[in-house]
């Protein structure tokens, strides 16, 4: 499109902070070490987590650049930057997590396919732009909508960067109606992260942020927007992104049979210790992220030392000097929440996290009942594996 272009090699990628760890290098694909996510509630930018499906589109000429909205609305327009800098500005925290977060883990189950990725594919970021629900009202959608008068139910976002999925066509995505043209849905067309401009990225210079949805939803390098009848027909929503039970494998998988994954169910991780570590006996600090989709709080988060057989409830923060509720009205609903405790570690113990949301939905006990042929979506309960210093450096003897 004028303005912004999609590179068609990886010959122009932006620069990236060398302590992320890569999980693929082309398209690029890392996250920050695990400690990183728990020093701050706000992720810095070159610490959140990358997520792309090809090369990194590049402006040309902001001047240049403009979104088109079509489909099924009485009258279509094209937006320029000056046009959504114009509506007002929101800012909104949200955390934003891969469908794949986790992945890793649960690949050691049964493989599955997918960028292996730990624990910190998500960060929590607040983002500044206009409201969709604002941007819709421009070609005749009233705010809480659900149907447009030409039979429009769902909002797809169009992106301009290739993907080998697509055939080398844009990754697309889609909300429904009812969400999009909803205020109280926060949902965004961004053009801040942290209070500075977009990155490349990170879909500079406009990308769309869902609150409580998995990321693949929030769809960066913005070209244009559909009102459709139907969701999204790309392959991201209709062959990829959809939860299966254990029983399914790619010799008998039928796409069809699943809706297309939105919220993400309530996640939590321990953040300061590897899943196999080494520490002394004795009390210790354990810290870590918890967090549920829908605008759902954490209502409780609990650890234990013994694999599960007793627990301690840990305290939950988010901002400084400002006590949590779990959804209360001084609380970032869309955002997660981090927590600590302190425990008595025992010889060869298990350190084990779970979260309960403010619908108590808690996390499975074993990934084996959650395991899925994509890899997503693992909730599990976190375990960390622990070997005792005295005793490691009395094997070595």
């Amino acid at each position: 499109m004028p303005g912004l272009t999609a590179p068609s090699n990886y010959a122009d990628e932006p620069p990236r902070h060398p302590a992320l760890k890569i999980n693929s290098k082309e398209p690029f694909n890392a996250e920050p070490h695990r400690s990183a996510l728990v020093s701050s509630y706000i992720t810095p930018v070159d610490f959140f987590y990358k997520r792309n499906h090809g090369p990194i589109p590049k402006v040309e000429d902001l001047s240049r650049y403009t979104v088109s909205i079509s489909g099924l609305v009485n009258r279509p327009i094209q937006l320029s930057m000056a046009d959504i800098w114009a509506l007002p500005k929101y800012n909104v925290t949200a955390t934003l997590q891969c469908a794949g977060n986790r992945r890793t883990a649960m690949s050691k189950v049964r493989k599955v396919r997918g960028v292996g990725w730990d624990i910190s594919a998500l960060g929590n970021a607040t983002w500044g732009g206009a409201k969709l629900s604002d941007v819709l009202e421009l070609v005749g959608i009233p705010k809480l909508s659900s149907v447009t008068s030409l039979g429009g139910k769902h909002v797809e976002f169009v992106s301009v960067d290739k993907c080998k999925e697509e055939k080398g066509g844009p990754y697309t995505a889609s909300i429904p109606l009812k969400q999009a043209a909803d205020p109280d849905a926060d949902v965004l067309l961004a053009y801040e992260m942290n209070g500075e401009v977009l990155n490349r990225d990170h879909g500079y210079p406009l990308r769309v942020i869902v609150p409580g949805v998995i990321g693949a939803r929030s769809v960066k390098w913005l070209d244009n927007i559909k009102i459709t009848e139907e969701e999204c027909q790309g392959f991201f929503t209709q062959k990829d992104y959809k939860m299966f039970p254990p029983t399914v494998d790619w010799d008998n998988i039928n796409w069809l049979t699943r809706r297309p994954q939105m919220d993400f169910p309530v996640q939590s991780a321990i953040c300061t210790l590897e899943d196999v570590d080494v520490i002394k006996e004795g009390k210790a600090r354990i810290a870590g992220y918890a967090l549920s989709g829908g605008g759902r709080g954490i209502e409780r988060v609990d650890v234990s030392a013994d694999g599960g057989k007793t627990w301690v409830e840990a305290r939950r923060y988010q901002k400084d000097n400002v006590p949590y509720v779990s959804d209360g009205p001084q609380s970032d609903k869309w955002a997660w929440v981090l927590f600590e405790a302190t425990l008595n570690i025992p010889a060869n113990a298990e350190i084990v996290a779970k979260a309960v949301d403010s619908a108590a939905n808690v996390q499975p006990e074993n990934v084996e009942d959650i395991w899925n042929l994509r890899g997503i979506l693992n909730t599990s309960w976190h375990r960390i594996k622990i070997q005792n210093s005295s005793h490691v450096e009395r094997s070595k003897l």
